[in-house]
């Protein structure tokens, strides 16, 4: 896999670390208190820091990816069960009925987990290519090396010179490729061959404690916020509840343990990274926290502007069903008008409402019509009487 992950992974992150170097090497030379810039502790620790804030830079868009992909899925959530109990029996019609979801709420799983897989192999090459400058031992990264082939061997964009370079390096007066539990013998690749040590393991302890333990506090405060903003619904899975406590203790815990055999420059990565990853969530997370804000005012305002206004009877449209379109409102605004009229003239005469077209709505109080207009009764016919005494007389 080396010829993918060296022209990829390494080679491009071992460049920022060259470049940054570079840089704050060139920046310490016109400082008079900074002695050997280039092999500077607090050059390399800088270095480092802004390696990991490169990264964080690049990667920003899909961290934010990712957190937005987690909201969607926690507020899917409640569908997909439904979609579940629905079709418990019928795995085909869940598995298409999911989809249909998806599509509906523009949710796809495979870009959402994208983020993710680009960061893992960036901040395991991250943690290599800082870890290869020490390659003594046989432990991760370590090829078994002795200290003079140490000294003498690239680590990819870093010529021997500039292996030396950060080698010599201290923080504090303890290596940035040292850790607590470095077997003594390894602390010759440190120094030049033959050359006496000018540290011990307490140096490396004092400065590698402290990381350690913001490392685990912020690893943890990540972990808190994170959980903070997870639905009930979530946080109320089984399998989520173990998930979260890992996340909020043994992930600390973890970096406690550990951290005795992570070198010094990993440590300073850590810290880094975390602290970048508490003011990112907070920046995004107030960012979405507005947009759900405007959305929601958006929402309002739109049902504000379908609402009737104050002193205007709805209109219902079944009511009219049947007549002419307009013919029922138009009569209503025609009583309306000659109504307002009249009350502000008292010696008005009254109006007369005009009739109702046929099928319109009754107006209030009005005793609804048939079909067919009004009913007269039938005219009596006249001299009915006179004619059946006619009819009597003649029989006479």
């Amino acid at each position: 896999m080396s010829f993918i992950t060296d022209p990829l992974v390494y080679y491009p992150i071992s460049g920022i670390l060259w470049f940054w170097h570079k840089i704050f090497a060139f920046l310490g030379g016109f400082l008079p208190w900074v002695e050997s810039p280039d092999s500077n502790g607090a050059i390399w620790a800088l270095s480092v820091i802004f390696l990991v804030v490169t990264l964080r830079i690049l990667l920003f868009w899909p961290a934010a990816k990712q957190i937005r992909f987690s909201r969607k899925m926690q507020e899917m959530q409640p569908r997909m069960k439904e979609l579940q109990k629905r079709y418990k029996n019928d795995r085909e019609k869940l598995a298409t009925e999911t989809r249909k979801l998806q599509k509906s709420e523009g949710f796809n799983p495979v870009l959402g987990c994208l983020p993710m897989f680009i960061q893992i192999p960036v901040f395991l090459g991250l943690f290599h290519v800082l870890r290869s400058f020490n390659r003594m031992g046989n432990n991760f990264g370590a090829l078994g090396m002795s200290a003079e082939e140490t000294r003498n061997t690239g680590n990819y964009v870093f010529n021997a010179d500039e292996v030396q370079s950060f080698l010599d390096a201290r923080l504090f007066g303890a290596p940035l490729s040292s850790f607590i539990s470095q077997p003594i013998e390894q602390f010759q690749a440190f120094v030049d061959p033959g050359a006496a040590l000018d540290f011990e393991r307490w140096n490396i302890i004092i400065v590698a404690i402290p990381l350690m333990i913001v490392s685990a506090v912020t690893t943890h405060l990540n972990a808190r916020i994170s959980l903070s903003r997870q639905s009930p619904e979530a946080a109320a899975n089984p399998q989520a509840k173990i998930m979260n406590q890992l996340m909020l203790w043994a992930f600390p815990i973890g970096i406690l343990v550990t951290g005795a055999f992570w070198p010094m420059a990993i440590l300073v990565y850590m810290v880094t990274n975390n602290l970048w990853t508490l003011g990112q969530q907070y920046y995004l997370f107030e960012k979405m926290a507005k947009e759900d804000d405007v959305a929601a005012l958006k929402r309002r305002e739109e049902q504000k502007s379908l609402a009737p206004r104050v002193g205007v009877k709805p209109v219902n449209p079944k009511r009219g069903r049947g007549a002419p379109t307009g013919t029922a409102v138009a009569s209503q605004e025609t009583v309306a008008g000659v109504t307002s009229d009249d009350d502000d003239d008292p010696d008005a005469a009254p109006a007369v409402a005009p009739a109702p077209s046929p099928g319109a709505a009754p107006r209030p109080g009005q005793r609804p019509q048939q079909p067919g207009g009004q009913r007269t009764r039938p005219a009596q016919k006249s001299g009915g009487g006179s004619g059946k005494g006619k009819k009597k007389k003649r029989k006479r």
